[in-house]
This record gives structure tokens, sequence and C-alpha cells, in this order.
């Protein structure tokens, strides 16, 4: 398995996913869009969950080291018609959610590449253009998140959602991060944490959700949780 990081992410992270049989692939500086966020996956990239094949899709202006990269892996990627930019929604076109069955994101904002790629599925449409910052799915009917606007509109749909207040996540250089972008899924029963669950202020309601999803925490460092704008597996 496959997952994208932040290039700012420790030795002791990289590590632990390399113990954990996670293969990282360091997401590059992206200097069109602002400090805190520049090196954040979910920004820049995003996985193309289509059932007939797995592919990525990312920002148009993104380094050829990391094509050669992805190349070298055998990843199969499209790339966004739109350039990024560090002004909002031009930071947002790729920061979407996308499930096996639905696409949510703020769709007047999505980038046009990645709409045409996700055609089959249900669309959502939510006024939080940072979607994916805002979600941390568990599977494909549970998902967290600290956005009521978010949590609202889904409401209609088959979604166990736990809704958690803000903050208590590092962001450097913000007043905090977004609970979307603290992990992410690296198997079918495991969820890998940029910190560590017993150091967040919330890190207990976590821990039921994920148990009655059948889901282990497994903290890749010590500490506060921090956004390091999702971990991405494929």
């Amino acid at each position: 398995m496959h997952c994208f990081v932040d290039y700012r992410v420790t030795k002791e992270e990289l590590l632990n996913l390399s113990i954990l049989n996670v293969n990282p692939i360091l997401v590059p500086k992206c200097n069109k869009v602002y400090e805190a966020i520049n090196g954040h996956p979910d920004i820049q990239l995003n996985i193309l969950k289509n059932k007939s094949h797995s592919q990525i899709i990312v920002q148009k202006d993104i380094s050829k080291c990391f094509k050669e990269i992805l190349k070298s892996n055998n990843i199969h990627y499209i790339i966004s018609k739109n350039s990024l930019s560090n002004t909002y929604p031009c930071d947002i076109i790729l920061n979407s959610l996308i499930l096996e069955n639905y696409f949510i994101h703020n769709l007047k904002y999505s980038d046009e590449e990645l709409l045409k790629s996700q055609n089959s599925k249900v669309h959502v449409n939510v006024s939080q253009g940072y979607t994916k910052c805002s979600i941390l799915p568990v599977r494909d009917n549970a998902l967290i998140t600290s956005d009521k606007g978010i949590f609202e509109s889904l409401k209609e749909y088959d979604f166990d959602i736990l809704l958690l207040p803000p903050g208590d996540i590092l962001l450097p250089s913000l007043n905090y991060g977004f609970i979307g972008g603290v992990g992410g899924m690296i198997s079918n029963n495991k969820m890998a944490f940029f910190g560590d669950l017993d150091s967040y202020k919330w890190g207990s309601e976590i821990k039921k959700f994920l148990f009655k999803h059948d889901v282990l925490p497994i903290a890749l460092r010590k500490g506060k949780l921090i956004d390091r704008g999702s971990l991405l597996t494929l």
C-alpha cells in the first residue's frame, strides 16, 4: 500500500509507517498556496475511488519529479484543469471527500477534471470548500467532522457521523488544524494518526466511534494531533 504525506512529516512518522508496511510518498512543497498547507496531500491531490480501477488526480503544476515517482510506483494519474493559488477558492479545487458511492464537495469550485472523474457517483454539495480537511472518513458510511454545515448536509444520507467541536489540533502558523487532516485508514481495520488520541481533548469520543466500526487507532507520533493534510492511501 502507498500513502501520500506532507514533505514535512517527521522521521518518527515515516519510520512507523514503514513498520506498518505502508510506503510513504512525500508530497512536495507548492509555492502557490500559503505555508501552512503547502505540502498537504489533500490540497494537491486526491484518490479517485472508481470500481474499475484506482488512480489519483494531481494539481496541474506539481513537480516532474513527483510525477516520475508516481510512474515508478505504477500509480496512474490525471492532471487537474486548473492551477492552485493562495486565495480561496482556488486552493480547494481538489479538496473533496471521495467515497465509493459519493462525491462530497462545494461543487461550484470542484476542478472540472475531478468532477468528470466522479460522474457515476452521487454528488453532494456542501458549503465548506475545505471538505476533505473537515472530514475524517472511517468507513464509507462512517465519518468524523467538526463542521456543523457538513453534518447538517449529510444527515439526510445514510451516514453515521461523529460531530466534534473544532480546535485542539496543531497546524503551525494557524490557530488550529482540521480533524480531516490528522490521519487516515491504512488497512481495513486500522487508522493511523499524526499524534496520540490520548493527547486530544475529544480522543475518547473518537476511540468509541472507531471501536463501534471495528477500527483500531495507531499513533504515528507521540503528543498532540497535528494536521498534516490527511493520510491518503492507495
